[in-house]
C-alpha cells in the first residue's frame, strides 16, 4: 500500500498550491463557459492526467469554445482539424514535398500537419474514414508520426479533445474500439441549466463578449502533470478500481447479469485510466489523495466507451449507465 509522508511538508505544499492554480483555471474558465461545470472539471482531469478525451453532445453546445478557452488558460499551442469523408491521412499528419534549391538540387521537406500542436480539436472526428483516423491514433499513443520511414516527435504536452455528435450518424465512421480505449475519458456534454442558458444569452449577444484570462505560465502544466503521477493511492482506492473494472468484464464475473448485459468490456488501459483520473480529480480540488468517491464519480466516463451492450440488453432498454451505476454501488 502506497502512503503519503506527512512530514513531506514541499510535497503538501506543491499539491496545495496547484490546486490553488487549477482554481484560477477553472474560474477564468467559467467566465466563458457557462453551466457546464462537470464538462470542465473533466476535461482538466483528462489534461491533468496527460490524456485524451472525447466530447459527446449536440452541436452547439460550446464544445469548440471550450477547447479554445483552455488552450488559452493553459498557455497551450491549439489547433482544429475538420474531419470530413475526404479527409486524407497526409492533411493530419504532414507530408513531404519536392523542393528544388537556388543550384537547382532537388530534396524532400517535411511539412508538418496540424497535428503538430499542444491541444488538437479533432472536430467531428468519426466523419472521417477509418484509414484516415487510424493516423491519429498513433499520434494519440505513440506521441509521434511517421513520414516516409522518418520519425517525428509531437510537441510536449500534447492532448486530443475530439468532438462527436451523437444524434446525426448518416455518413459517419463509427470509431473503432482500439481507437476508442485510446482516450481517457469520454465527456458527455449536456444542454445547459435555465439559469446558464439566460447568463449565456447577455454574455454572448452585447457588443463585447468576456475573454477568459491566461492563467498558467511556463511549465505550470507539466509540474502539475508530474504531481498527479506522484500522488498517493490508498489501497482501498485501488481496490475498488480493480473492483469495478474487473466486475465490468463479461466472463470474469460471477454477475449473471453483466455476462447477459456486456459483450465485451474495458481492458486494463481503463484501470490505469481510472488510477490516473481520480489522482488529478483530487489534485484539482486541492486534496493530498483520492478517495473513493473519486472513484464512483469517474467510473462512468472512463468506462463507458470501453463497453458495449448485447443486443439483447439494448432490446430491454438497458443502458451502460445503468450498468456502471449498479457496478459502482455494488463495489
Amino acid at each position: 500500500m502506497q502512503t503519503i509522508n506527512t512530514t513531506d511538508q514541499s510535497s503538501v505544499a506543491e499539491i496545495e498550491a496547484a490546486g490553488e492554480r487549477f482554481g484560477e483555471v477553472r474560474a477564468a474558465i467559467g467566465k466563458v463557459i457557462f453551466g457546464q461545470e462537470q464538462v470542465v472539471d473533466e476535461a482538466l482531469i483528462t489534461i491533468l492526467s496527460g490524456g485524451h478525451a472525447l466530447l459527446v453532445g449536440v452541436p452547439g453546445l460550446a464544445k469548440t469554445r471550450l477547447v479554445d478557452t483552455l488552450s488559452h488558460v493553459l498557455a497551450l499551442e491549439a489547433k482544429r482539424i475538420q474531419f470530413t469523408p475526404d479527409l486524407m491521412p497526409s492533411d493530419i499528419v504532414g507530408a513531404e514535398v519536392l523542393e528544388e534549391g537556388e543550384s537547382g538540387r532537388r530534396s524532400f521537406r517535411f511539412i508538418r500537419g496540424p497535428v503538430f500542436a499542444q491541444l488538437l480539436l479533432a472536430d467531428e472526428i468519426n466523419r472521417a474514414s477509418p484509414r484516415t483516423q487510424s493516423a491519429l491514433l498513433q499520434a494519440m499513443q505513440e506521441k509521434y508520426v511517421t513520414v516516409a520511414g522518418e520519425r517525428h516527435d509531437l510537441p510536449s504536452p500534447f492532448h486530443v479533445l475530439a468532438t462527436q455528435n451523437p444524434i446525426e450518424q448518416e455518413g459517419t465512421y463509427p470509431l473503432p474500439e482500439a481507437q476508442l480505449d485510446r482516450f481517457l475519458l469520454q465527456i458527455n456534454v449536456p444542454y445547459p441549466s435555465l439559469d446558464a442558458e439566460r447568463q449565456m444569452l447577455f454574455a454572448t449577444t452585447g457588443a463585447t463578449e468576456a475573454q477568459a484570462p491566461q492563467v498558467l505560465k511556463g511549465d505550470e502544466l507539466a509540474k502539475a502533470q508530474r504531481l498527479v503521477r506522484a500522488m498517493p493511492v490508498g489501497e482501498a482506492v485501488v481496490e475498488a478500481i480493480l473492483r469495478i473494472v474487473r466486475q465490468a468484464r463479461p466472463g470474469e464475473t460471477g454477475d449473471t447479469r453483466i455476462n447477459e448485459d456486456i459483450s465485451w468490456g474495458p481492458g486494463p488501459r481503463a484501470s490505469q485510466a481510472l488510477m490516473l483520473a481520480v489522482r488529478a480529480r483530487a489534485l484539482l480540488q486541492g486534496r493530498l489523495v483520492p478517495s473513493t468517491e473519486d472513484v464512483a464519480e469517474l467510473a462512468r466516463p472512463v468506462l463507458q466507451h470501453r463497453m458495449a451492450l448485447t443486443f439483447a440488453a439494448r432490446v430491454e432498454g438497458t443502458t451502460l449507465d445503468d450498468i456502471i451505476s449498479r457496478l459502482v454501488k455494488e463495489a
